[in-house]
């Protein structure tokens, strides 16, 4: 009996585990937007490093990287979401994410903090487009800056949608 409690405890410690690390986003910039990506698929960010190119790879896909030895595909998220290329700067990293088994280095202007965003302050996101390339935005929070005097606006995406399994596996040449 006292086993099931002890069994019982557990399961909810982890529980309340998940559920803290589901409502803590890692934000970024690109092109001055502010986006957030929960951290829950985040494996780390690195700073800026030589991207080996790779023939025939989509023109959002930067190339590889070596990192401690695990060849990395990186995807410049300012390609991928369509916007303009710019050059990369002190404040340019790579976040880590994983994607089922795989890892993919995505390219961002620059890294914010990782902050919590409570799931009832998230929005909808508007459905103007029927465009394809919008899957990954899930939807749109109002957050209060550290010193409270400014909302921020956050567009919040699903890493996980960034790629389509076949880009993925394009990508990793499976």
């Amino acid at each position: 009996m006292e086993k099931d409690r002890i069994n019982e405890t557990d399961l909810n410690v982890e529980e309340m585990q998940q559920q803290e690390t589901i409502d803590k986003w890692l934000t970024f910039r690109l092109d001055g937007q502010l986006y957030g990506a929960s951290i829950v698929h985040t494996e780390q960010i690195i700073s800026m490093m030589p991207v080996t190119t790779v023939p025939e790879y989509p023109v959002y896909a930067k190339g590889v990287i070596d990192l401690r030895g695990m060849i990395v595909p990186v995807i410049d998220m300012r390609l991928r979401f369509g916007k303009s290329e710019a050059a990369y700067t002190e404040r340019t990293c790579i976040i880590t994410c994983r994607m089922d088994n795989d890892l993919i280095g995505f390219i961002v202007d620059e890294v914010d903090a990782v902050i919590d965003i409570e799931p009832d302050t998230i929005s909808p996101p508007p459905r103007v487009s029927e465009d394809p390339n919008a899957r990954y935005l899930t939807g749109i929070a109002r957050v209060s800056s550290e010193n409270g005097a400014k909302e921020k606006i956050v567009l919040c995406i699903d890493v996980t949608r960034i790629l389509q399994r076949e880009e993925v596996c394009a990508l990793i040449r499976e």
